[in-house]
């Protein structure tokens, strides 16, 4: 069985904030299965109120696209082949770093999605709690 479980999502989220303390940045953690619906949210304790929308989102956009945000942030800047992207699903789509998408078995079976530092925070964070599954 490829799908993602809760008990999955909280190790993922366990290893995201373990990585989010080791930095002092609290952060909003999501984590979404195969069709981008939301498994488990945390918002630890300090982390921004706004950044509980962003991080649910974030984790849609790379489980959408199956694609890292940052990388589809890349692309979507004026002139390139996905600028405007951010417009499409009725706004929900995040371009900037902190979704990455959730394999198993060479399979994509969710996204997590981390917001509440800097772009290179929330990646960093992002990707520990993706190296859990």
């Amino acid at each position: 069985m490829n799908a993602l479980t809760l008990a999955d999502a909280r190790s993922i989220i366990a290893a995201a904030e373990a990585r989010a303390e080791e930095i002092g940045q609290p952060m909003n953690i999501a984590v979404v299965d195969a069709g981008g619906n939301l498994i488990s949210h945390v918002r630890m304790d300090g982390a921004w109120l706004g950044s509980i929308d962003i991080s649910i989102n974030k984790a849609f956009t790379s489980r959408a696209f199956d694609i890292q945000t940052k990388d589809l942030g890349d692309n979507s800047q004026p002139g390139n082949q996905f600028y405007g992207i951010h417009a499409s699903n009725h706004g929900r789509i995040m371009i900037f770093a902190g979704g990455v998408p959730l394999s198993r078995d060479g399979q994509v079976v969710g996204a997590i999605g981390v917001s509440g530092g800097s772009g290179e925070q929330d990646q960093t964070v992002a990707e520990a709690g993706a190296g859990a599954l």
